[in-house]
């Protein structure tokens, strides 16, 4: 009932790909979300990096 309000990036790409078979769509929206997801890894770890001695590399 509560579907198009609480619906997330990964459940979308589920429903779109498996479910509806849209594969080239869910291919290329999940793939936009690791791009998004490592460009945030890379700046949340700079921003650790300035803030404190401790980071990922």
């Amino acid at each position: 009932m509560n579907m198009s309000t609480s619906d997330v990036i990964s459940t979308f790409v589920y429903r779109s790909g498996i479910l509806e078979a849209q594969y080239s769509f869910s291919a290329a929206v999940g793939l936009f979300n690791s791009i998004i997801n490592f460009i945030m890894l890379i700046m949340v770890n700079q921003i650790a990096k300035k803030v404190n001695e401790t980071s990922l590399w």
